[in-house]
């Protein structure tokens, strides 16, 4: 039986996504997700169209580590598991033009996400739609220290929406997953940074 006979093969690919994503979202838990003890993920589909996550993470090291590690704009594809590049990078007068290229199940082929982001004066970062293949995209990351000043406690908030058929219910569900998973990683890169 070649692979275009069987009966998996003629299942159209969109209901198919639909199903699944259907199953992740009966399965997953909506609202408030805590990622560990101290940390809290809120994800949730914008009335208007698109996504918004709110978050407060507890960080392993100072507010200055966690700084420096959101702002090496170079190598923010190491803090993601989604796959994506630095096309380029402009930094004038203190804010940064990133044009990143991300690859994703979501959206099929490679998408461009140019932002604008700047530091913030009490420490974090905010990052704001500039161009690309989304509608919209609004990150502010706020730190402040914690734990006797060894730690940073961060408040996220994310709104996103893509130029795109993907449903934003799906959306939310795999951005839940993969901020659970950049969460992770910044702590690692954080605690690796904080031992030099």
């Amino acid at each position: 039986m070649r692979s275009s006979d069987s009966p998996v093969a003629r299942i159209p690919i969109l209901p198919l996504l639909v199903f699944i994503g259907s199953l992740c979202a009966a399965w997953w838990p909506w609202g408030t997700f805590a990622a560990s003890d101290a940390d809290i993920l809120d994800v949730k589909v914008e009335s208007g169209g698109g996504v918004r996550a709110t978050a407060r993470v507890l960080f392993p090291a100072k507010p200055e580590v966690i700084q420096s590690l959101l702002a090496d704009y170079l190598r923010w594809p190491e803090l993601f598991e989604v796959r994506m590049r630095v096309a380029d990078l402009n930094i004038h007068e203190g804010v940064a033009t990133i044009d990143l290229r991300i690859t994703h199940a979501l959206m099929p082929g490679e998408h461009r996400l140019v932002t604008d982001s700047r530091v913030l004066p009490d420490g974090g970062l905010v990052t704001d739609l500039k161009g690309g293949d989304f509608k919209r995209y609004h990150r502010v990351w706020k730190l402040r220290p914690a734990g006797e000043g060894h730690q940073t406690s961060a408040d996220f908030d994310l709104t996103v929406e893509l130029d795109s058929l993907t449903p934003d219910w799906l959306i939310a569900v795999v951005m839940r997953q993969e901020l659970e998973a950049h969460f992770r990683i910044v702590k690692q890169k954080a605690l690796e940074r904080s031992r030099r």
